[in-house]
This record gives structure tokens, sequence and C-alpha cells, in this order.
């Protein structure tokens, strides 16, 4: 058990204390408020003029998936072979000993949300995990966390060069309908199977992964920049009753009434970076404030190795510079981004009973010039002062 006393807490939940304390006892935090008693012989760590925050969430990248520096050998993100992998699965491929887990937890981002990239149609599955461990398995928080789809740019011209399905729109959202429906079958003969087992089909893996996001067990991830892409993606998750979140979004401040229609679950980025393809013409850093102002709850994601995960809080500072509030930028980056997930029950705040994952920074966490000084992940220090 340790306490964390006299810090400027942002809790990113009800209350911040301008003095306040952090009892942690083992990976949980057991209580925030002022003047904390603890039991006798708790180790207390005095933060008198440093900022305490809960660590930062990356709610989507491809940390692990793409190996810093690797080339071929450790890009394990897209399976371009086949516009329908559903089965496939982000902890068989990432490498924690990838050094970005390192860089990114040094610089305050205890958690990520990583999983295959968009040359597919349906690309696998996403899992959240810890950025301090030895084992993938040991890392988890959630897995799976969603089923990866991309609409858009990017499987036409995987697939346009290879001559096959989808080079449009249209065949990458009938891909996709196409795939659902087979699951909805697939359901369908499980049910008979269990009154009659003669009835059971051969087991399948790609089936079974779709039916947990007609079981509403997971969402599907939606890779989608342009305004029309995200309408379509809204439609199929109508369509087929599942649930969603939106994923890139650029386009998405064009069509905010459309969004908070449909109660969209919005994750934006990555916005430091250049116009590299025909839909990202309309980026912008002002889409995170327009959203935010707009009632709609938006997180900011890295899309590490496009932004490394440690530059996550410089652009959730340049959002607040074009026009986004300081809080919605840093709940951006901390409990929006768990609530979207579905991670939101153990990080992205500090509040009792969550995971012990905390920062220390020397001074305002959206100032660039800030470092962190303390990192907590599970109750642990993965970074201590220098």
């Amino acid at each position: 058990m340790f306490l964390i006393r006299n810090g400027k807490v942002r809790t990113m939940a009800e209350k911040d204390y301008e003095r306040g304390d952090i009892l942690v006892d083992g990976k949980k935090i057991k209580a925030v408020g002022e003047n904390l008693d603890a039991p006798e012989g708790t180790k207390e760590l005095d933060a008198r003029g440093m900022w305490v925050l809960p660590g930062i969430v990356d709610p989507h990248c491809h940390i692990g998936m793409w190996e810093n520096g690797i080339g071929f050998e450790g890009d394990d993100g897209n399976e371009a072979t086949d516009p329908v992998t559903p089965e496939l699965r982000a902890i068989d491929a990432v490498n924690p000993e990838d050094y970005c887990f390192q860089e990114a937890r040094e610089h305050g981002v205890t958690t990520v949300v990583t999983g295959p990239g968009s040359a597919n149609v349906i690309g696998g599955q996403f899992a959240a995990l810890k950025t301090f461990g030895h084992s993938v398995d040991d890392m988890i928080v959630k897995a799976p966390l969603a089923v990866k789809v991309a609409f858009g740019e990017n499987p036409k011209r995987v697939y346009h060069n290879q001559h096959k399905a989808p080079s449009t729109r249209m065949a990458t959202a009938a891909i996709l309908r196409e795939a659902l429906v087979r699951a909805q079958e697939y359901q369908k003969k499980l049910e008979r199977g269990k009154a009659d087992p003669d009835k059971m089909p051969e087991r399948d893996l790609k089936m079974e992964a779709l039916g947990m996001v007609l079981n509403r067990e997971i969402p599907i991830k939606a890779h989608a920049h342009r305004a029309d892409d995200i309408l379509t993606a809204l439609r199929i998750a109508r369509e087929f009753h599942i649930d969603i979140t939106l994923e890139h979004c650029t386009e998405g401040y064009l069509i905010t009434d459309y969004l908070r229609k449909a109660n969209a679950k919005v994750i934006v980025g990555p916005l430091f970076s250049d116009r590299s393809k025909v839909e990202l013409k309309n980026l912008t850093f002002r889409a995170p404030g327009i959203l935010s102002r707009a009632g709609i709850k938006v997180a900011m994601m890295s899309d590490h190795p496009v932004i490394p995960n440690q530059y996550l809080s410089v652009c959730a500072a340049l959002a607040v510079r074009e026009g986004m509030d300081e809080t919605e930028a840093l709940k951006s980056i901390t409990i929006n981004a768990a609530e979207i997930t579905g991670i939101g029950d153990r990080v992205g705040s500090l509040e009792p009973g969550k995971d012990a994952d905390i920062v220390l920074y020397d001074g305002d966490p959206l100032d660039f010039r800030t470092k962190t000084v303390w990192v907590f992940i599970d109750g642990k220090a993965v970074k201590k002062p220098e």
C-alpha cells in the first residue's frame, strides 16, 4: 500500500483536487480525496507541485503489430490475402518487446487498444493491453475488444491491385453484409445443433468471431474517413442491430447532426499527419472540438506508428489550440477513450476500485514541455525520477 500526497489531482471523474491524495492498495486505487488517512507503515510519495492524472488510454493504434524499425519481419498488421478475416487476433501478433511499449509508458500512455490494419473489409480482433509486461497474456485488459472493419480507400486499393473484390465501395459494403448474413445463418445452425447434435455445423472460426458482434458482446471498430463512408458504416450497424465505434471519422465534424442522432462513439485521428490520400482532404485539428461542442463523446487516437503513442498528449494540446475545451481534450485521451472502447470500468479515471494506472507530471500535461516524473501501471512504478 502507498499514498500519493498533495498533488494537483485531475481525476477525469466528478471532482478534482488542488492538493489531493490517492491511496493505492496493490493493483487498485483504494481512495481519492484530501488529507486521507493511511495505515501505519504506508509509504508516501510527495506530489507537491505535480499534476496527477490517470494513465493515457490510446483507443486505436497498432503498437506491437508494426514493430519499431524492423520492416517486413515485424509487419504483422494486415493479412492482405483475404478480405474477410475476423478470426485473426491481435494478441497472436503483438510483440511485447517492441521498444515502442517502453516509449509509450514512459510518456504516460498506460493502456493501448491495438489490432489489425485496414487492408481487409474485416481485418480481425483488436485487444486492449497495458504497456508494461513481458507476455501479452499478462498485459491484456480485454481481448477480444472489437472486430475491425474498413470502408473507403484502403480495401479498394489493396484488392483492386490483386484484381479481385472489393474494387468499389459497393463491394466493400456487400462483402461485409454477406459475412454478417453468413454469421446469422451459422448461429441458426448452432441453435438447431443444440437440439439435435446431428445437425451441429462444423466449427467455423470466422463465423464464431462475427457471432460475438451479432450478439453485441463486442462492437465493430469501423475505419471510415469520408462522410459517406461513415454513414455507410452506421447504416450497416443499424441493419444488423450491432454496436459500432467510428474510427478516424475525419469528416465526422461535417455531419454532426447525423452522429448525434445515432449516439455515435467517435475516435478521431490521426490528426498530426499529412493528407496522404484523397479521403483526408478535410483533415483538421478543429474536428475534435467541433464534435465535442456538438454533444458527441469523442476520443483521440495516435494510430501508431502513424503518430507514435507518446505524442497523443501533444495531439490533445493541438486540439485545444484549435478550439477544444481543455478538460474535454484530457478526457479524449483518458476516460472518453476508455468508455468508448468498453474498458472504462478499469481505466481512464482516478476512482476507487479502478486500476492504479497513475501519472505524475512536472507541469500541465497539455504543455508540450511537460515531462512525466512517475508512471504507475497496476500500482507498479514503471518510471521513476531520473
